[in-house]
């Protein structure tokens, strides 16, 4: 078959094991399931999953492609550690990709994304009048999941979900960076309405000042008591 001649092939739509072993460990690692520095035993992981090592190597390939896993010669493979300089990286990159997210949102799908950001908001609202610190930043990330996806992007979406996963990984025992709960979903609430009505100033100023001010607030969190956590 020439390298043209495609019509004998059909969309593949079911993930490989190899993918949804990756989702999984993914999963564990933005629940803390798995800590940062823990290592990742692969005879273990094989017996858990009841697979071969095959596609085992195959989904720590990919993580480790992802940069949330790293591998050590003769010792093994762990979950990356991160320090703030990399949590300000992060923020830098995810002010990049949402910010280029958010121009094509504003360019004709603002009514589309409000609607769709409606449930993260509820789950945030939800988890803070619990005081669920944790169930609240799950929805935080839910919410900026929800406004990449909106720009239509698949590789917006790609290099989104490893900067979103890292930020999870950020958190630490004191969960977010908000003294009070409700002001982080007072934050969303405002960026949600500026989408559907604001102009495009307004809404970059917001979005920009919630990432900023995340990494000022990682900043004075971590120089009074040295922890990294997330907001």
């Amino acid at each position: 078959m020439v390298l043209g001649d495609l019509e004998d092939l059909r969309p593949v739509t079911r993930p490989s094991t190899a993918e949804l072993i990756a989702e999984q460990i993914r999963s564990a690692i933005v629940r803390g399931a798995l800590g940062p520095g823990e290592q990742l035993g692969e005879a273990e992981l094989a017996a858990h999953f009841q697979v071969s090592r095959g596609p085992l190597r195959e989904a720590m390939q990919r993580l480790l492609s992802e940069g949330l896993l790293y591998s050590i010669r003769n010792r093994g493979i762990f979950v990356t550690e991160l320090t703030f300089d990399d949590v300000v990286d992060i923020y830098r990159s995810r002010w990049v990709i949402e910010g280029g997210a958010l121009d094509l949102v504003l360019e004709g799908r603002r009514e589309q994304t409000w609607k769709a950001l409606e449930p993260a908001i509820e789950e945030m609202r939800t988890a803070a009048e619990r005081e669920d610190a944790t169930g609240v930043s799950d929805g935080d990330r839910r919410f900026h999941e929800i406004l990449v996806a909106s720009a239509d992007s698949p590789r917006l979406v790609r290099a989104a979900r490893t900067l979103l996963v890292e930020t999870r990984m950020c958190l630490g025992a004191l969960q977010t960076t908000y003294p009070d709960l409700h002001v982080q979903v007072d934050e969303h609430v405002v960026l949600r309405e500026a989408i559907r009505t604001a102009d495009r100033e307004e809404v970059r100023r917001l979005l920009d000042e919630h990432l900023h001010d995340t990494v000022t607030r990682l900043r004075e969190r971590q120089n009074v008591d040295g922890v990294i956590a997330s907001g």
